[in-house]
């Protein structure tokens, strides 16, 4: 039976291309944040025993072969460079040099998986990491580095209890290779190290990630040098040294097989480090480039596992820390402009704090729904703010459709402008086309309600104080456009418009006619009054005193809303 796979199952997956990989190419699998935080107890335990018995293979396996590369290195110094059998494995201090190898082996698999234990040990038991824990997960690489030095001294200290014949050339000369061997296999366990402890890193660091930098990116690079370069260009100078000195024979015959095999080691070593490394280094930033094309693609729920102690790990955190401030500031900006409407809310980001405004040619329009006060006394008030928001919901469509801005809700009506703050060809126009528009698709709603539209200069700006302002439009439109609804309301046909928005409507003029002049509330003079033709059924030409002859009518209920309406002569399209 296949079992599904998912986070854990990838999550156990891959701790075993961490501990057991490919530890000369490094083919390692970056953890990721939610599949090693989610996992149960009983999965932290099985992965403790495979990275255990992994990681005391991979010690093993990787100390062997720096210990066969140092072996052939000693025997080729003492013999003159001569790669055959009796002056290898047949030599007399072949069983001395096994010996210090392996001892140097055991005791590095078991200092290291000391180091490893107590760390393990909490991840399974799941509790979260304190200031403690954290370091000693961040310390695992510099403390692997140490039982790798402290094994090899060992070994050193087992050759000269092993040996049987001691001479100070080759305690020395032992003692110089062991010590080189060690310092590059120090440098590779702290590469290796660092890699495999990552699973502990991304849970020890969930709560609070790195934030300094405790392994430098500059480290990893002193041991791909120290590795690649020194080691081996260290090693020739001390074999030409020796030889020398009188330490160590010439080299014998055509070709000096100590400098051939200290060179090929330098490239295995090298090529190993240097894989690591890169990975080390580009995992991390293949992570951020993912994350980064998410948040490109609108994804600001992208995040990135911390487990990186170098620049990179702060890095990491930076980019989560970038990541939660961009979803932030787009949700105050949602809301902001769900306050102020999409094209304040922008202007206000592009033009910053400030009592921003200017004068401009405007169309306004002005809606309001009649007897809203009976409406909110007779009824409850959540059936009120549903009827309100139906009433709000198509006025913000309709002008949004002809490119309007609704500047504010205010309780039973709505004002809105068009031209400001955005400016289009004919304000006037779109302000008379949204008006019809609009009455068409209140007329779904069991309410009566009356507009009005206007034109003008206007002003368009920040209103209020330094503390607390809002965007507004103020002027003479604003105001003939709010008495043309009131009179509206109460008309037969319940859609105004002044002499001025038909003036400079174009086209959109020869949808309307006149139905005379009255002189609005607190006007100084009379305005001609303009309602849509297609509201209009009566064969002789409409006037003023005809549109609002309802006012002189009787009061009737309508509707299960208890709404007091009037019986006006209003003929539908």
């Amino acid at each position: 039976m296949v079992r599904p796979r998912g986070p854990r199952a990838d999550a156990v997956g891959s701790w075993g291309g961490l501990v057991l990989p490919s530890m000369f190419w490094g083919h390692l699998r970056a953890p990721q944040h939610r599949s090693w935080t989610d996992l149960t107890i009983a999965e932290r335990a099985r992965m403790a025993r495979w990275a255990t018995g992994a990681a005391a293979v991979t010690i093993g396996s990787a100390n062997c072969l720096v210990g066969v590369e140092t072996f052939l290195l000693v025997q080729l110094a003492f013999n003159g460079g001569q790669l055959n059998f009796d002056t290898t494995i047949g030599a007399p201090n072949f069983p001395a040099v096994v010996i210090a190898i392996i001892t140097g082996l055991l005791i590095n698999v078991i200092l290291g998986l000391a180091v490893f234990k107590p760390q393990l040990r909490w991840f399974v038991s799941g509790r979260p990491a304190d200031h403690a824990r954290r370091r000693a997960v961040q310390r695992i690489p510099g403390l692997q580095v140490s039982t790798t030095l402290v094994a090899w001294t060992v070994a050193v200290l087992a050759y000269v209890v092993a040996a049987s014949e001691l001479t100070a050339q080759t305690v020395v000369g032992v003692a110089v290779a062991f010590m080189m061997a060690g310092f590059s296999s120090s440098c590779i366990t702290y590469v290796f190290a660092e890699r495999a402890a990552r699973p502990l890193a991304v849970v020890a660091l969930k709560d609070n990630p790195a934030q300094h930098v405790v392994h430098g990116v500059r480290s990893r690079m002193f041991a791909v040098w120290a590795v690649s370069s020194a080691v081996p260009m260290v090693g020739l100078l001390i074999l030409n040294g020796g030889r020398w000195a009188g330490m160590l024979p010439p080299a014998i015959g055509p070709v000096d097989w100590a400098s051939a095999v200290l060179a090929l080691v330098g490239l295995a070593a090298g090529a190993r480090v240097v894989v690591l490394v890169g990975r080390a280094i580009a995992d991390p930033l293949l992570d951020l480039r993912r994350a980064v094309e998410r948040v490109d693609g609108g994804d600001l729920t992208a995040q990135v596992a911390v487990y990186d102690s170098s620049e990179l790990g702060v890095l990491q955190h930076g980019f989560n820390e970038m990541v939660a401030g961009l979803d932030e500031r787009e949700r105050m900006r949602e809301l902001f402009a769900r306050h102020v409407g999409d094209t304040v809310a922008e202007l206000a980001l592009e033009r910053g704090v400030g009592m921003h405004g200017t004068n401009a040619l405007a169309g306004v329009l002005f809606v309001d729904i009649v007897g809203s006060t009976s409406i909110a006394a007779q009824q409850d008030p959540q059936t009120t703010v549903k009827l309100l928001n139906s009433f709000f919901t198509i006025v913000a469509d309709v002008v949004d459709t002809h490119s309007g801005f609704v500047n504010k809700f205010e309780g039973d009506a709505a004002l809105a402008v068009f031209g400001v703050p955005v400016a289009i060809d004919d304000p006037s126009g779109a302000a008379l086309r949204a008006a019809r528009d609009l009455a068409t698709r209140l007329e779904e709603l069991p309410v009566r309600w009356g507009i009005g539209v206007s034109y003008g200069m206007s002003f368009a700006g920040n209103v209020g104080a330094e503390q607390r302002y809002e965007y507004t439009v103020i002027g003479d439109p604003v105001n003939e456009c709010a008495r043309l609804s009131e009179l509206a309301k109460h008309a037969t046909v319940p859609v105004l418009a002044g002499d001025a928005a038909i003036a400079a409507a174009g086209d959109e003029a020869d949808h309307w006619r006149s139905v005379g002049t009255r002189t609005l509330r607190g006007r100084p003079r009379p305005t001609e009054v303009f309602v849509p033709d297609s509201m209009v059924a009566e064969p002789s030409a409409p006037t003023v005193a005809g549109v609002i002859s309802g006012l002189l009518r009787p009061a009737r209920r309508v509707g299960l809303i208890g709404l007091l309406r009037l019986p006006l002569m209003r003929v539908r399209r």
